[in-house]
């Protein structure tokens, strides 16, 4: 039998600790939320390794993304405890369960149903969570705005439509571009202006509908 609890503090202290995490806020939300109750049972004997976790989906693979990335994205959003988040591509809901632990409210948005329906269940003690399904590309105009959105995979851009649902001063963290290319990126919103600065190399497997549209030449 694995001892999970001990499981997941070597995680913190050797994979999100050693990535220069420091919020402790952060880290206890970590410490607290248990990996494997959101993996497939399959899955769960290595919950706590240092990689993304493959949770189903269809017709794109989707994933409980690498801790120590997801840690490093969490901090900097800079979430308070009376903020409102919306985590976009939740899956089963594990960053969505980290995130109740640091944030007033979060809506957990999700495209493919069957995730989530077990979403919903599994983040079914947390009072401060809400589950909503449609594009996450579109994101949930109908609770926001946010004062931080959290993108749970890779774009190759993203949308106004995310921006828009943005609170004044609020931050959306995502990784941008493809492959070992791409870089953690963090947008803030002052008045109708965004702007946007990269904070570190991340390499995550791709949410879908954020492909930059193909351009034609004739």
């Amino acid at each position: 039998m694995i001892d999970t609890a001990q499981a997941r503090r070597t995680m913190v202290d050797s994979q999100i600790r050693a990535s220069d995490v420091t919020d402790a806020r952060v880290l206890e939300a970590f410490l607290e939320t248990p990996r494997e109750a959101f993996l497939p049972a399959d899955k769960q004997a290595i919950a706590y390794l240092d990689m993304d976790i493959p949770v189903g989906g269809a017709p794109l693979p989707r994933f409980a993304i690498e801790p120590a990335v997801l840690a490093r994205l969490l901090q900097a959003a800079r979430i308070g405890s009376a903020d409102a988040v919306l985590d976009v591509g939740t899956g089963t809901g594990y960053s969505s369960a980290i995130l109740a632990r640091i944030a007033g409210r979060v809506v957990a948005l999700e495209s493919d149903a069957a995730l989530a329906a077990e979403a919903k269940g599994r983040l079914a003690g947390l009072a401060n969570v809400t589950v909503a399904i449609g594009p996450l590309e579109a994101g949930h105009a109908k609770d926001g705005p946010y004062d931080a959105i959290v993108l749970e995979g890779s774009v190759e851009l993203v949308p106004d439509a995310l921006f828009d649902q943005l609170a004044q001063n609020g931050r959306l963290v995502a990784v941008v571009g493809t492959g070992r290319s791409a870089r953690a990126t963090i947008y803030v919103k002052a008045g109708r202006e965004v702007s946007g600065r990269e904070a570190f190399d991340a390499a995550l497997p791709p949410l879908p509908g954020f492909a930059r549209p193909e351009v034609f030449a004739f």
